[in-house]
């Protein structure tokens, strides 16, 4: 019996050392796995927590992108509302500008100058042009009569004439402004030689005389020698009847008036607006409203 327990008693701290150094590396392995558990867990949640800042920072960086998109925009809009807005305030400035030269021009044109004389208005033996000036003798069929003509029509009927001749024409005055006295000198004479009957249908009476307003003229050619029978079978007639309205000369008398005879000669300024729209509308001056003619007194002289 003694010799059984002292066997025993030599065998039992190696077996305990055994188990407890097995224990131990159990332990150590265990603890080991455990951390690396939960390296590996951090390992995820840090790279699932990377990709999503990753996602958020491409998603923060494509709003921006879309902010400075959208923020340009608004300043391309903004400049362009703005520059609308600089031409609609410059627009209505000069329409405001144009109104208000208009009205100045209004109250100092001459009210006559659209008149329908011939038979309808009447000026009296005091009226006179304001503005009248010679014209230039090189455009006189005779130099030496000196005739005037509308300060601000005679610049529209040189060009007119310049480019008439130009065209290889042989265009001249041969009458232009007639006063209340000479035209009433003139339609004396006129009665003595054709008879009343005659003379009142091709003469105005005085007041009543186109010419007395300096706006018309009567034009011939050296063709005809200054006269002014056939000058409705001159190229000039035929030129002007394609092209007096850009000047702002209409005929007053056209074929078939009720006014007068025929006068291929006899040409009134109007201004081109007007000339150009009863050209368009193959119209006569009067047959037309005298309220649409008094319409175009702002822009009679505009060229």
């Amino acid at each position: 019996m003694e010799t059984k327990k002292l066997h025993i008693s030599k065998i039992s701290p190696i077996w305990i050392t055994g188990a407890v150094a097995t224990i131990i590396i159990a332990g150590i392995v265990f603890y080991g796995w455990k951390q690396l558990s939960t390296i590996k867990a951090q390992q995820n949640e840090l790279a699932i927590t990377n990709e999503s800042l990753v996602l958020k920072i491409d998603e923060l960086n494509t709003n921006l992108s879309n902010t400075q998109q959208n923020m340009a925009q608004i300043f391309l809009d903004l400049n362009k509302s703005q520059e609308n807005t600089n031409l609609t305030l410059a627009e209505q400035l000069e329409k405001i500008t144009g109104t208000v030269n208009t009205l100045e021009q209004l109250t100092t044109l001459d009210e006559e100058l659209l008149k329908k004389y011939s038979k309808v208005f009447f000026l009296n033996e005091h009226y006179a042009p304001t503005d009248i000036v010679k014209i230039d003798p090189d455009y006189l069929f005779e130099p030496s009569r000196g005739l005037e003509i509308h300060g601000e029509v005679w610049p529209f009927l040189k060009d007119m004439i310049d480019d008439a001749n130009d065209d290889d024409g042989n265009l001249f005055v041969g009458s232009a402004f007639r006063s209340f006295g000479t035209q009433t000198v003139l339609k004396d004479n006129y009665t003595v030689v054709y008879g009343a009957g005659s003379a009142n249908q091709f003469s105005a009476d005085q007041g009543y005389s186109e010419h007395q307003l300096g706006t018309t003229v009567d034009l011939t050619t050296k063709a005809l020698n200054g006269s002014l029978n056939g000058f409705d079978k001159t190229p000039e007639y035929k030129w002007l009847l394609e092209n007096a309205h850009k000047y702002g000369f209409i005929l007053s008398y056209p074929s078939g008036n009720s006014y007068y005879k025929f006068e291929p000669w006899h040409w009134r300024f109007v201004g081109i607006d007007l000339a150009t729209k009863l050209h368009n509308e193959d119209k006569n001056f009067y047959e037309e409203d005298q309220r649409v003619i008094d319409s175009y007194l702002g822009v009679m002289f505009k060229k």
